[in-house]
């Protein structure tokens, strides 16, 4: 049995006010010939199918182009809702689309047994057992009490959803009338236990932050919701994939991959297939001469253009320092999106100089945050991405209401 693990696609996701439904859409044809090439069995899509809980029109209709191209391709589909997605939303579809063969499990269910399917192998054959969870919402698995503080529902929420991945992982193994290998998904973001940082990994993050020795001893557990590829705890058999494209300019130093399990009695291989980068992107550092060299050397396309991030290192305020870059990139097929203003910390001190918040976006302040720390270890890195995400969702929450008011104000 061949499965195909993906996670995180975010159809509809605008970045920086652009679309990336070339992307998804070219994404999704190459998932389409991987499946072909290889001779899938199954693709689990473990989470974050859209960006928002309201996506486009144009990304439901991705999304429903795929489902129907998937039952031609003879593959089964295994979709989990994600922390982004809604899960009345995928639920509406939810019966029509198994008729398609593709199964949704929008968030958990009444039942156990509702989120467990048996995976057939091309012959028809009854090759594997999926556990299908997606993201668990607390109020899903526990109820508030009065009194309780932060450490008791971290300590609580943890006991539930160890629990209910143990009731899946039983109910699984009792699927079939023989023993078959078991495979279990997540949505959630999960440190591993390392001997020196044990504690701190457990307890590190938010509510949702999972210790991965308390999950059950399955063949293979494919997670979402951290964008960048990684093994958990040093584990083969407990993997994130990773997000397809890159959602912001910070992931460009990581391969965008989906995961290729292979099973017999067990887990035999994984294997990587690197996802080709489908829209030209690219980040320059440096100070103005630097930076107009470096945009100088890009290789241009054949077609489309260059997404670029420019962070321009300078102990100077220029109030025209937008015109200049976009001077650099007149004439050329270049996008800059993203424009940073950039002081060496140190410097910047030593000249007890100090920056004002009307001088900086929302994201640099952000950014110039994150810049005051170290994330080196896998631990921390998974940390930051915790933060990353958390800090969109509230941009992204702040942006909604701000339309919401001035809909109310202009009524």
């Amino acid at each position: 049995m061949r499965i195909l693990h993906t996670s995180d696609w975010h159809l509809g996701q605008s970045f920086y006010g652009k679309s990336r439904a070339a992307e998804h859409r070219a994404f999704l044809d190459w998932l389409l010939e991987q499946i072909q090439l290889h001779q899938i069995d199954a693709l689990i899509v473990a989470g974050d199918i859209f960006d928002t809980s309201s996506p486009p029109s144009y990304a439901r209709t991705l999304y429903n182009q795929f489902v129907v191209q998937m039952q031609a391709s003879g593959c089964q589909l295994f979709i989990l809702g994600g922390n982004h997605d809604s899960v009345a939303m995928l639920s509406e579809s939810r019966e029509l689309l198994a008729c398609l063969g593709t199964q949704v499990i929008p968030g958990a269910l009444a039942e156990i047994e509702q989120q467990v399917f048996v995976i057939k192998d091309r012959q028809g054959h009854a090759a594997g057992v999926l556990g299908a969870v997606p993201f668990l919402r607390p109020r899903d698995l526990i109820t508030s009490e009065a009194g309780e503080d932060g450490s008791q529902k971290q300590l609580k929420l943890g006991e539930a959803i160890k629990a209910h991945y143990e009731a899946i992982f039983e109910a699984a193994k009792r699927a079939a009338d023989h023993p078959l290998p078991v495979l279990l998904t997540g949505h959630l973001t999960t440190v591993g236990a390392s001997s020196s940082e044990s504690v701190r990994d457990i307890y590190i993050g938010t509510l949702d932050a999972f210790n991965a020795n308390a999950f059950p001893k399955a063949d293979y557990i494919a997670l979402g919701h951290i964008h960048r590829p990684q093994k958990v705890a040093r584990s083969e058999h407990i993997r994130y994939s990773g997000s397809p494209i890159c959602l912001s300019f910070d992931e460009l130093g990581s391969r965008k991959l989906v995961l290729m399990a292979e099973f017999d009695s067990g887990l035999s291989s994984v294997t990587e297939l690197e996802v080709p980068l489908f829209q030209p992107m690219q980040v320059i550092k440096g100070d103005l001469e630097e930076i107009a060299g470096q945009i100088e050397a890009i290789t241009l396309p054949g077609e489309g253009s260059v997404w670029l991030s420019v962070e321009v290192q300078t102990q100077e305020y220029l109030s025209d320092l937008q015109a200049r870059v976009q001077k650099m990139v007149e004439g050329k097929p270049l996008e800059v999106l993203q424009l940073k203003r950039v002081r060496q910390r140190q410097a910047s001190l030593e000249a007890g100089e100090q920056e004002t918040l009307s001088e900086l976006s929302v994201d640099e302040v952000f950014e110039r945050r994150l810049t005051l720390e170290h994330f080196d270890t896998q631990a921390e890195q998974a940390r930051l991405e915790r933060m990353k995400q958390m800090y969109r969702q509230v941009v992204e929450a702040v942006a909604h209401d701000e339309a919401g008011e001035s809909k109310e104000l202009n009524a």
